[in-house]
């Protein structure tokens, strides 16, 4: 009996520190791998916003930023809609209470949406980073203390975008790689745009990268998350803004390769929002204001331009950020409430599944457990199956407020952003 009992312990701790090894931090805004993706498997297949239920916040503000998870800590941006006050928060894992707030400054609002919280934090599980549309730009540890704090605009000129600043850095290989793509649309010297490296450890910057472009108006202009590419000849970073997917040389910023103009008329085709993603080193960018789907191989360094691997002419969405799960991209578009699942070397397109719904939706997929989850404007959450077929596995209305983040999971859990709250979803840990 004494056998079987240790057997029967020694089995137990197996599991646990088997599910233990496979649960995943969301670090930043698109995840563990960048892309939208997680292996957390064992999410909860049924809720409500009242039913399993681990923990609902009280956020102090608004904000279109996606929270981030590490271990027993979670870290949210938020601005007070009457004040435009910006909070950087810090939750606790277990319980959703606050840990600490720390202000930075005063932002604004627009009737497009973007305030300014939208930039995600981003944490390595030892520092948080908080990013905001005004330019500023800090570092805290865990407990709050801040470690550094800068001003990007004030370092490097006023950010020239219409709708404000509003993109999410990018932490890889020990660097944060902030993308500025703007210039005046009205004037005829606009601002040149650039790639800022910057040291997480001290906030001094590494190196800038002038990025050129012959781009025209509001078309200089970029909302989009730079992506860290894994190639032949090592990693390169992938910036898409401009009219032009470019990649980029991590130590200094040197441009490696140059895509086609997705901008081929040279028109004033306005902003780009959906940030660029890979899979098999197929980089996936899609055209401003639902225009083309594009594709570049990205698996070869120079020539200098490069032509497209393929196109789609329909399902490009206007503000979401393809989803790369199980080798496949879904690409959401939100203003016609579509789905396309595309085949990454090829351009097939698997399916398209139309949403329903009235509300749009301008938040990115995540893909967890062999679903796919987002989240429209009037806070309903859509799941689908991801794989060879469109099905719609569950709708669930939250509570009726504005939704503009992508749902993050960790440990487990969904965390589902409002306006003014934080739900965790799932069992307590």
């Amino acid at each position: 009996m004494r056998i079987r009992h240790v057997l029967a312990v020694s089995l137990a701790i197996l599991v646990i520190c088997a599910a233990t090894a496979v649960a995943e931090n969301w670090p930043q805004w698109r995840g563990p791998f960048f892309n939208g993706s997680t292996t957390e498997t064992g999410l909860p297949q049924d809720w409500s916003p009242t039913r399993n239920v681990a923990w609902i916040a009280d956020l102090p503000g608004i904000s279109g930023a996606t929270p981030v998870i590490w271990g027993d800590y979670v870290f949210a941006s938020a601005m007070h809609a009457g004040t435009k006050k910006l909070w950087a928060v810090c939750l606790n894992r277990a319980d959703g209470s606050l840990r600490w707030k720390r202000p930075m400054g005063i932002g604004f609002s627009n009737w497009r949406g973007n305030t300014g919280a939208s930039p995600s934090p981003i944490t390595d599980g030892k520092r948080v980073f908080f990013l905001y549309g005004t330019g500023e730009f800090a570092a805290f540890d865990t407990d709050g203390k801040q470690i550094w704090k800068r001003n990007i605009a004030a370092d490097h000129g006023r950010f020239e975008i219409m709708w404000n600043y509003g993109a999410s850095a990018l932490l890889h290989g020990g660097k944060l790689y902030l993308p500025v793509l703007h210039g005046d649309h009205r004037s005829k010297n606009p601002a040149d745009s650039y790639l800022l490296c910057i040291d997480p450890a001290t906030g001094k910057d590494v190196w800038k990268h002038v990025r050129p472009t012959d781009a025209r108006a509001e078309s200089r202009q970029a909302y989009t998350t730079p992506y860290p590419l894994q190639g032949a000849g090592g990693t390169s970073i992938v910036l898409m803004g401009g009219d032009y997917v470019t990649a980029h040389d991590p130590a200094g910023g040197k441009e490696l390769w140059r895509s086609s103009s997705y901008n081929p008329r040279r028109g004033q085709l306005t902003r780009t929002v959906p940030s660029p993603v890979a899979s098999d080193r197929i980089v996936i960018a899609c055209g401003p204001k639902q225009n083309v789907v594009y594709a570049v191989d990205g698996s070869r360094r120079g020539p200098p331009a490069r032509k497209w691997a393929w196109t789609i002419k329909n399902g490009s969405p206007d503000v979401c950020t393809p989803l790369v799960y199980g080798g496949k991209f879904y690409v959401l578009d939100g203003v016609k409430k579509v789905m396309t699942c595309v085949e990454p070397k090829t351009g097939k397109v698997l399916w398209t599944g139309k949403l329903g719904g009235a509300a749009k939706i301008e938040t990115s997929p995540t893909g967890a457990d062999g679903r796919i989850f987002f989240i429209s404007h009037a806070g309903e959450v859509i799941v689908l199956a991801a794989g060879d077929e469109f099905k719609v596995l569950k709708r669930v209305e939250m509570v009726g407020e504005g939704c503009r983040s992508s749902i993050a999971v960790s440990g487990g859990q969904l965390f589902i952003r409002t306006d003014t709250k934080l739900y965790c979803i799932g069992r307590r840990n």
